[in-house]
């Protein structure tokens, strides 16, 4: 797993997040051909004229709005501004064991989904429905496309679409979500030592963690525990007060300090890493 390297060069998160997909087996199909084979899906295409600025940039004409249960998506070829922020070679992007061939944006292999306002998925208490009926939206899209990457943006994150798929297919059985699929884990440096934070699952828990690597602890060390605390906010939502709690090995505690941040900031969870003795 790539965890990251840097955050000194993070580009914004846009508003919606969405979802960007690599697949071979449509790109050529005329856009007659594309809306029959959407509405053989049971996503029901409908043809969308003007659209916000922001959405235009991220996706190409025709654009199409696809309905799954009860979530309306914009869907599209990717434009510009899409593929700019997916770039699999800048800082900011993170790679779940996914290497994308050198002409993946230049192949018109490359789709968008964009959850329409209202519908982003995480984002109130109403939420998590719809964001499984997005993310199974992603399943059909996958088969349908026959892709072989896909970006997430609130994470900045490019994981293996037939990975990504699979891990989806498991949460619909088990409850639990993907979260290495969903959520990025950077590292940077500061002053004083290394730290690790997550990217992505605020829009999903509502918060982000970020935390000190303890002298000798390695970054899959970290992401193990720090994907752990990460899946349980996911489940049981954010970390309301400040407390300590038992850790993943004999004797190991951390320590929970929930930070709420004012205006377009971020909340984030403070952890600290500890042993006894």
């Amino acid at each position: 797993m790539d965890a990251g390297n840097s955050d000194a060069l993070i580009l914004p998160v846009p508003p919606e997040p969405f979802a960007l997909i690599v697949g071979a087996a449509m790109h050529g199909d005329s856009d007659e051909a594309l809306e029959t084979s959407l509405r053989h899906m049971g996503l029901r295409p409908e043809r969308v004229g003007e659209v916000d600025p922001d959405i235009a940039a991220r996706i190409a004409t025709p654009r199409f709005r696809l309905t799954f249960g009860a979530v309306t998506v914009l869907a599209g070829r990717a434009a510009g501004a899409a593929l700019d922020m997916a770039d699999p070679d800048h800082p900011s992007t993170s790679l779940l064991a996914a290497s994308l061939p050198r002409d993946w944006r230049k192949s018109g292999q490359c789709w968008v989904f964009i959850p329409e306002r209202g519908d982003a998925p995480g984002t109130s208490a109403g939420q998590p429905t719809r964001m499984r009926e997005f993310f199974k939206m992603m399943v059909l899209l996958i088969d349908l496309f026959d892709a072989s990457h896909i970006f997430w943006s609130p994470a900045r994150l490019w994981s293996d679409a037939p990975q990504f798929r699979a891990s989806i297919a498991e949460m619909l059985v088990s409850g639990m979500p993907p979260v290495l699929h969903l959520v990025a884990f950077r590292r940077h440096e500061i002053e004083g030592g290394a730290r690790m934070g997550t990217r992505g699952l605020a829009l999903l828990a509502g918060q982000e963690l970020e935390a000190r690597i303890p002298n000798g602890w390695t970054v899959a060390e970290m992401v193990r525990r720090l994907s752990r605390l990460a899946l349980d906010m996911m489940l049981n939502g954010p970390i309301r007060h400040a407390r300590t709690m038992r850790g993943l090995g004999a004797g190991e505690w951390m320590d929970l300090s929930p930070r709420t941040a004012g205006g377009s900031a971020r909340s984030t969870v403070l952890v600290e890493f500890g042993r006894d003795g």
